[in-house]
């Protein structure tokens, strides 16, 4: 397949859309919305945010080393993409309305405050904070994790297909789709059995045909 060779671009898409609301030491509160998100680690649980240092959220959290991430739904979208283009400098993001109200809870843990609507929201300590150029990489320990009890089954497990979370993709907003499989799916015998097949055809196109006497 042909390709063409570009510049060096941030172009690791699908990624996550969550909404960060922190908390200043004077009580403050804020959200913005980081697309620069990610798990990095099992055991503790951490996880990493990259925010501009001019963003009106970075201060707070690097003087209070606490934030919640909150993930996004179809229903959170709209307030989502607001949230991340109107500065907290400006705006009480937690005092909007109609679609895009957006509503304060107190968090189990940490003191920054959690989204209600959120179906899940990480509450995250920093420990680490790594200056990368153009954003500063907060790297925090997720303390307690609140899952709103829609999304959880009849037999208490976690239904993450019931959130209906959202992805961001080139400055695009999408919705998870089609479940192609799950974890180990392509290990399982039927698979296993399925990929042996295809793999003697292309054996069998590959070998020479006899040849006559």
């Amino acid at each position: 397949m042909a390709k063409q060779y570009w510049k060096p671009s941030n172009l690791l898409n699908p990624v996550p859309c969550v909404m960060i609301s922190c908390r200043d030491e004077d009580g403050r509160e804020n959200i913005m919305t980081a697309a620069w998100a990610g798990t990095i680690c099992s055991e503790p649980v951490m996880v990493s945010v990259s925010i501009k240092k001019s963003r009106y959220s970075h201060d707070m959290i690097l003087h209070t080393g606490e934030f919640v991430m909150n993930l996004t739904s179809r229903k959170l979208v709209k307030a989502a993409d607001y949230v991340g283009i109107k500065s907290g400098r400006n705006i009480d993001k937690f005092d909007l309305f109609g679609d895009l109200h957006l509503t304060r809870m107190d968090s189990h843990i940490v003191r920054a405050p959690s989204i209600a609507e959120s179906p899940l929201c990480l509450e995250c300590k920093v420990k680490d904070v790594i200056e990368l150029g153009s954003h500063d990489m907060f790297i925090a320990e997720v303390v307690c994790t609140s899952i709103d009890e829609s999304i959880i089954d009849e037999n208490g497990r976690l239904d993450l297909a019931k959130a209906d979370l959202v992805a961001y993709s080139h400055g695009e907003y999408f919705a998870l789709g089609e479940k192609l499989g799950k974890f180990s799916y392509s290990t399982h015998k039927s698979e296993r059995l399925k990929t042996r097949q295809i793999n003697n055809q292309m054996k069998k196109k590959k070998m020479p045909g006899k040849q006559e006497k």
